[in-house]
């Protein structure tokens, strides 16, 4: 994009959070060195036996879900865009024990960067958002992949992105929004603290978007499932429960998570 460098701008954004991360809650680090595992059960169940795959995780973060998918005995590589994340990763990975390569890059740079193909691209929650071409980016998870090798996706549903955050009952948002979203807030959505560089650049993509994206790219589509729960309180009434957040019981439920399984033949 011409009027703003998103990559420049989110790496920046980025490496300003992984410390105040680091030390949240929500990641609770010191949980994770004591064995706790970062992966959701809908996703252990979806993904199925990972032991002796090779499973490269695009857009890892400091890399607690990488490491969780090296206990359950992948062979597993992290990427990232911040370099700071990076550094992160490898330090816990190290105090750990845990055998992981963690590589700082752009997804869309990662054949190259990583220099090898994989059985597994795995790809996390809140990721999308901050990749503005997504025929590139299934492009690029082709290149990554062995033959008979899969992408798995979990993500945050769009269509929650259009609602109000109180009630999550009232269409606010354009759903078909195209062009780039700039945000500034110095706030993170975990852990206490502010950034410096505060601007973050964001795009928002459609489940069709994402679909035809991953079949463009000649990845056979084995499942696209939609779930009723999300990891945080996205909208104010959502209740805790069963180690989610979901809609009151007895209300209409909502698709706030999906996950898709594609496979490279």
């Amino acid at each position: 994009m011409s009027e703003i460098d998103y990559m420049t701008v989110n790496r920046a954004n980025w490496n300003e959070r992984v410390p105040i991360h680091l030390a949240s809650d929500f990641y609770d680090v010191p949980a994770f060195k004591s064995g706790r595992d970062a992966i959701r059960g809908f996703e252990l169940a979806e993904v199925g036996e990972v032991n002796g795959r090779d499973l490269v995780h695009l857009q890892c973060h400091f890399g607690l879900d990488t490491l969780s998918w090296a206990r359950h005995g992948a062979r597993v590589t992290g990427l990232d865009l911040s370099d700071t994340a990076i550094e992160a990763a490898r330090v816990l990975a190290a105090e750990t024990g845990i055998p992981a390569r963690f590589e700082a890059g752009d997804v869309y740079g990662a054949p190259a960067t990583l220099g090898r193909t994989y059985d597994i691209v795995y790809t996390g929650i809140g990721a999308l958002v901050w990749l503005p071409d997504l025929t590139r980016w299934a492009e690029t998870v082709r290149a990554l992949l062995r033959p008979g090798g899969f992408l798995y996706l979990a993500e945050f549903h769009p269509f929650a992105d259009v609602l109000d955050d109180e009630t999550g009952s009232q269409v606010t948002h354009d759903y078909f929004h195209a062009g780039p979203q700039v945000w500034d807030d110095p706030h993170s959505y975990a852990g206490e603290g502010t950034v410096s560089s505060s601007t973050s650049v964001q795009f928002q993509h459609g489940l069709g978007e994402v679909v035809t994206a991953v079949a463009g790219a000649g990845l056979r589509v084995e499942f696209l499932h939609e779930h009723d729960h999300t990891l945080f309180r996205r909208f104010a009434v959502l209740e805790e429960r069963d180690g989610a957040y979901r809609q009151p019981e007895g209300g209409p439920r909502l698709p706030l998570m999906y996950s898709l399984k594609a496979t490279l033949e």
